[in-house]
Order: C-alpha cells, then structure tokens, then sequence
C-alpha cells in the first residue's frame, strides 16, 4: 500500500499547478485515499536514495544497452536551495549558504548526484542536508545549527555507493567540489574530472616548482593558443589540465571560467565541451522545482517535508521517462498536461451553465 500510495502521490505532484495537499489528493480520487491516509503516510514514509536509485535503475540500464559507442557518461554532482522564508525553521528548514546566489537563504538545501548520458539525465542519489549539530558561539552568547557532514563529504559518500551502480567517464562540478580529496578520490576510483576552478586556486607549473613551493594563482597563467596547460596542484600527485575559457553574458559583458581535469589527453574544445553537459543539472534543479511540485506542500514536520521532498525527485524521474517516449521536454509536457486540465474545467463549466 505504501508503493501505491507513492506512485499516486508522485502522479499528483506533476498533475498539479497549485498547492498540493493530503485533501487534494483525497479529493482528486474521489475519497480512494482518505486525507488521514496520505497525512499517515506522508509522517511514516522513510525515502532517501535507495529508492531514487530503484527507480532510475532501469532507465540507466537501457540506456547502457543502446548506447553509442562515440558515447559515454558523466556524472554530475550539485546542491540547490529551495527557498522556503515562512515556513517555520527546523534541522531542515534553516539557513544555508546558497553559492549560485552568493547569500545566504532561509529553506531546504540538498546535494543530488545526476547520471547523464545522450538525452538522458536522472538523479541516483539525494540527500539533504541537516542542521543538527549545536555550535555555541561566546562572542554573541548565542548557539547556531551546523551540518554533522560537509557537501563534499555527501559527495564521497554518493560516488562510493555509485561505484557498484554505474559506469561513467567524467564527475563534472563547479567550483564548491574541487578540493583535492574530491579529486584524488574520483583517480582512486578509476574515473576522471572536469571541475571549474576559483581563478584564486594557485598552481605549479613543474614539479620542481611544487617541490620548492612555488605556485601561482591561475588567474596569472598565460595559455598559449587557448590551449590547455599542464600544471601541478599542491595536494593532487598526478598533472592536470588547466584551461580558461571567456564567455559573454546576456547583459553583454565578459566573464571567464578557469577548468581542471584530471585527463590530460583532452584539448580545449573537448573539455569545454564535455564540462558543458554540467549545465543538466541546472536544468534538474529548474524542472524539479517548476514541474514537480517540490515547494508546493505547506508540509510542517521534518518527516513530511522529507517524505514530499523525495516523491518530488521520483515526480522529475518519472517526467523524465515521459520525455524519452513522446520526445518533448519536461517544460512542453506540464504545458501539455495543463492545457488539458484546462480544456476539462472549460467544458465543465459550459455543462453547468447548460
């Protein structure tokens, strides 16, 4: 009953376009499930990434069987906050540090591994990120919340677990996962990264540079042709690649973007374009939030705003299942779906008005 009930829930959150509730979904069934149900289930659910991973599984898998053999896969790790500023704050609901907005934001914070390949992506693994530990501070006198785990270490946590799961070439992150142990773990493993990297980050440019301590930061290189540099990082025993790459933003001004990776058989053209499939997760994050109701619950304790919050990840997989059978993405698909529902509430109202 608890898997039926979850197939229900996670249809429900991408059929809505509004607040989704226990009694909403009671009523949307005609009363199958009582709202006392789904609020029983929704407090006694216990979800994490077992169950994220059971259900990108087989899509993972065939996509494994008809891969290309030009192709491979990546994986690609990110944290996202989903805001939450008047919902009462606990371990969850707190304060966290957003660095896609350079501030810190009141709500929901999570760290999402994404398995990509050809025109799939899925996330295998979620977690979120709990305040529980107390850290008293004597010069205000007062007692802040901190993580027991960093987001790096989630991290390695995920691709330890994904060792056993799936096959893939590169990890791609921004700049928040490219620690030294981030990357020597990924080499210990067997796989390669492409990791932007803080312009701020210093670098040797010979081992006996490394050896003596003489590093630069990266900002100062001078990249010949555009190509991309052999360098030394401090705590990393293998040569990387450096490279930077300059880019216009919409409001028309020039920004640049330092990357590392642990492959130094790529050029300038095939790392830029292989760390571009980054953007995914990006796209992840948007359609979890738009398309598969991942704010819209006014849920208010810890064990339901957990419960909604994986049936939203097992929502954006199941839309991502739609997407590979009918060829249209996660955005036209809700549109569809709406314009559906709408269509059904205007012929209602014309047979009342009748």
């Amino acid at each position: 009953m608890m898997s039926c009930t979850l197939d229900l829930y996670t249809d429900y959150l991408l059929s809505s376009t509004g607040p989704t509730t226990a009694t909403g979904l009671s009523r949307l069934l005609d009363g199958a499930l009582s709202h006392d149900h789904v609020t029983r289930w929704l407090s006694q659910a216990t979800y994490g990434s077992a169950e994220v991973w059971r259900q990108a599984k087989p899509l993972i898998r065939q996509a494994e069987a008809r891969r290309l053999a030009d192709e491979f896969a990546v994986l690609i790790v990110d944290d996202s906050v989903l805001e939450k500023a008047h919902t009462d704050a606990n371990e969850l609901i707190c304060t966290h540090w957003d660095h896609s907005q350079q501030r810190y934001v009141k709500g929901l914070n999570f760290v999402s591994l994404l398995y990509q390949v050809s025109k799939l992506a899925v996330p295998i693994a979620v977690e979120l990120v709990r305040k529980t530990v107390p850290v008293y501070h004597p010069k205000t006198q007062k007692t802040s919340y901190q993580s027991p785990f960093s987001k790096n270490e989630y991290l390695q946590q995920m691709l330890r677990v994904a060792q056993q799961q799936v096959a893939y070439r590169y990890l791609l992150a921004d700049s928040w996962y490219a620690s030294a142990e981030n990357m020597c773990l990924v080499r210990a493993l067997g796989h390669h990264f492409i990791f932007a990297l803080e312009s701020s980050r210093t670098v040797a440019l010979s081992e006996a540079d490394r050896a003596q301590g003489r590093f630069q930061a990266v900002q100062s290189l001078v990249f010949p042709d555009t190509q991309p540099l052999r360098v030394y990082l401090r705590s990393v025993q293998q040569t990387v690649l450096v490279t930077r790459q300059v880019f216009t933003n919409q409001d028309g001004s020039q920004g640049i973007l330092y990357l590392v990776s642990s492959d130094t058989d790529l050029d300038q053209a095939q790392l830029t374009t292989i760390y571009q499939r980054r953007w995914k997760v990006e796209e992840y994050h948007k359609s979890l939030k738009q398309n598969a109701s991942m704010g819209k619950a006014p849920t208010k304790t810890l064990a339901t705003q957990a419960t909604h919050f994986v049936a939203a990840v097992l929502a954006y997989t199941k839309l991502e299942v739609l997407k590979l059978k009918c060829g249209i993405g996660h955005f036209r698909l809700k549109a569809q779906l709406y314009t559906v529902g709408l269509k059904a509430i205007y012929h209602q109202l014309g047979q009342l008005r009748a």
